[in-house]
């Protein structure tokens, strides 16, 4: 028997709605490519402009990127930058997973009260941050009879990027924690010590937890600009020097600003890549 095929017309005004539908979602979906992909590609192009304005390509050169090195004041910058940035990512990656562990193991009244506490320097202004922690600074000066932004002020800076770093590695480790809360009780009843129950059970169950807070300390803590500014006192991060260096235009200041940029966005696109060939490798090897 041959089946009986009914054909239904779609009506125009219908098609024509959703191919309209189709091509605005395609409109915005360049619109926001565009919105976020420019600004990189300019950078990109301006770290290799023989223009000192950025603004004009008039030919190409990779001077720019050896100035990286040769000009002393940036180069003490970016090393300045990554000092504080690597030290601080790594200490408050420690203090946000011991913290988060702990919080997690409160009752359930005091685990929201402690969240809560940990949410206000998220929530808070980066200005009322920076301009609290400067008081800080001020009053333990006077106590201690020295300037201590003045004459530490690597150690303020430090200080200052793990305290307002560590509230977002909690909160990212915090998820991971309240998925499996009777890991840890498990794991005594099993046998293992408390440390070994940390070690060998918590703690590589909760590592992409710790691993997504590390990367938000650390990008929170690579381009701080205003927290810096109030505690860093004559030191200066690459974000202040810029700021510092913004309306000269002279010597290619803009122009090397953009290169040390490509170069972070370069490691920054190799290391998802990396990234995700990794992940993809492993899933295959599970299957």
């Amino acid at each position: 028997m041959m089946e009986n095929r009914i054909k239904v017309e779609i009506p125009t005004s219908v098609l024509a709605k959703s191919i309209g539908k189709k091509i605005a979602i395609l409109i915005f979906f360049i619109m926001i490519l565009t919105i976020t992909y420019v600004p990189i590609v300019v950078i990109v192009l301006t770290s290799f402009s023989t223009h000192t304005s950025g603004y004009q390509m008039p030919g190409v050169t990779t001077k720019w990127y050896g100035m990286l090195i040769t000009n002393k004041t940036l180069f003490k910058s970016i090393v300045f930058t990554l000092e504080i940035t690597i030290l601080s990512t790594i200490i408050s990656t420690i203090f946000g997973t011991f913290s988060a562990i702990g919080i997690n193991a409160l009752s359930r009244k005091r685990k929201k009260q402690m969240i809560m506490l940990n949410n206000v320097p998220i929530l808070n202004a980066d200005i009322v941050t920076a301009a609290f922690l400067l008081l800080i600074f001020q009053v333990i000066s006077i106590v201690l009879q020295v300037n201590l932004i003045a004459q530490y002020g690597k150690l303020t800076t430090l200080i200052a990027h793990v305290l307002f770093s560590t509230p977002y590695v909690v909160l990212s480790v915090l998820p991971k924690l309240s998925k499996d809360n009777d890991l840890f009780d498990a794991a005594l009843d099993l046998g293992c010590s408390p440390r070994e129950a940390l070690d060998k059970v918590i703690l590589p169950n909760i590592k992409t937890g710790i691993f997504s807070g590390a990367l938000l300390a650390f990008t929170m803590s690579i381009d701080d600009f205003i927290i810096t500014y109030f505690v860093s006192g004559s030191q200066q991060n690459f974000s202040t020097w810029l700021y510092g260096n913004l309306k000269q235009q002279r010597n290619g200041q803009w122009n090397q600003a953009c290169a040390y940029n490509t170069i972070l966005m370069l490691i920054t696109f190799v290391g998802i890549i990396v990234y995700q060939i990794i992940k993809n490798r492993k899933k295959e090897e599970r299957k």
